[in-house]
């Protein structure tokens, strides 16, 4: 059976991975001349077990509040005239609701647990490397009252199997020594020790390429423009290819991995997919003085703002934007996260070398990732995982390989699409 992902991100290439590691025959298409190079190319660095809470959380709409009109907000809305941006507005403020919320934190975190053990076999089978670090996530709180409901996120992580353990402010010095200089505005944090970091664009691009030396074939270049169907099947994707020259790619099966882009795709099939991009951005700047930079990747709850040790690089990363497909780079909020790495790690990196990124997250309201059967006969969907991509990549795809098979997805509390 051949099955064709669109897509060649890090959640495509590890869809890829699993479905031929299960026994299909599999192909890929991406509109890039390589893969990883849109929203996987410079994300936080984070495989983040321990943030299963969604951005849709009983806080968040009097956060969002607060925030209006602040450049250095985390979450900025740009109103547009896209009723889709206003639809999932919508829906986002629904899934504040605590049932709601407490039913996604269940589902995320019970996913990330399983694509934890995926990533550390796949590592263990291939060799992989990525600048991986497995020191941890040590989540930072500036502020007394934020840290009083520390304990309260322990124990909720503790009950989905996820280590973590509230530090005083001398403990997390003793993790992570760079924080030193920090030690009298810190008033606390949560470690996480089974989280990990590394560089998501190189995992990609090395398992990629494993994938194209065993003969699979990548359709660089290609723009998907429409999904032909009738019926209820897809009979193929119009494809532009590099010449500007139209096509037809054929295959017994599809697998839509396309991030923010893939809702438009699949509407005229009456799929109606709730993903909205969200941009974030991030700085990657190289280490000056190693003892000054953290080597256990951080998260700063009050700013919302991580950083990871990649190598000799430095990645902080954060904020998002409501603002639909716009990649624009705004200097304001790229100043913000170097204002941040001056304030936290003074004389860590050399500002002047930082290189920028903003890219859209494939979010849904819930943020929960769209991973299953689609209303067509062979349609199906990996997609919408927002800020968890790199976290969930390869427990979503390999739970995907496993419903493709047409076994049960073996993770529980996550709701898996069971198609029409």
């Amino acid at each position: 059976m051949h099955v064709m992902v669109l897509g060649a991100g890090i959640t495509g290439v590890t869809t890829a991975w699993y479905l031929r590691q299960a026994g299909f025959d599999v192909s890929v298409v991406d509109r890039q001349a390589a893969s990883g190079l849109e929203t996987s190319f410079a994300n936080g660095g984070q495989i983040s077990l321990s943030h299963p809470e969604p951005w849709a959380n009983p806080a968040a709409p009097w956060q969002v509040l607060r925030w209006l009109g602040r450049d250095d907000a985390p979450l900025k809305i740009r109103p547009t005239t896209d009723p889709a941006q206003w639809l999932w507005a919508a829906r986002f403020v629904r899934e504040c609701l605590p049932w709601r919320t407490r039913r996604n934190t269940e589902a995320i975190a019970a996913l990330a647990a399983w694509s934890g053990e995926c990533l550390r076999r796949l590592r263990a089978d291939t060799g992989l490397q990525y600048d991986q670090l497995e020191r941890g996530i040590l989540h930072l709180f500036f502020s007394p009252a934020e840290y009083a409901h520390a304990p309260a996120r322990a124990a909720l992580l503790q009950r989905f199997g996820i280590e973590a353990r509230v530090c005083d402010a001398d403990e997390c010095v003793a993790i992570e020594p760079a924080l030193a200089a920090q030690r009298a505005q810190l008033s606390g944090g949560l470690y996480a020790p089974g989280d990990e970091s590394g560089d998501a664009f190189r995992f990609t691009q090395e398992l990629a390429q494993r994938l194209q030396g065993g003969g699979m074939r990548f359709h660089w270049r290609t723009e998907i423009r429409r999904l032909a169907h009738s019926g209820g099947l897809i009979n193929g994707a119009e494809v532009r290819d590099p010449d500007g020259r139209s096509g037809m790619l054929k295959a017994d099966a599809f697998v839509v991995c396309l991030g923010s882009h893939g809702a438009r795709l699949v509407a005229p099939l009456g799929e109606r997919l709730p993903i909205y991009p969200v941009k974030g951005y991030s700085v990657t700047a190289p280490v000056v003085d190693p003892a000054r930079a953290p080597m256990v990747s951080l998260t700063d709850e009050s700013r919302r703002i991580v950083c990871s040790r990649l190598g000799e690089r430095l990645r902080i990363a954060g904020t998002a934007e409501l603002n639909g497909f716009d990649t624009t780079i705004r200097p304001e909020r790229i100043r913000g996260i170097l204002d941040w790495a001056a304030q936290r790690f003074p004389g860590a990196i050399d500002p002047a070398q930082a290189v920028p990124w903003a890219g859209l997250r494939p979010a849904t309201p819930g943020n929960l990732p769209v991973i299953g059967k689609g209303r067509g006969v062979n349609l199906w969907f990996n997609t919408g995982h927002g800020t968890l991509g790199w976290t969930l990549a390869c427990g979503s795809a390999a739970a995907l390989a496993e419903l493709m098979c047409g076994r049960r997805a073996p993770v529980e509390h996550f709701p898996f699409r069971r198609g029409a």
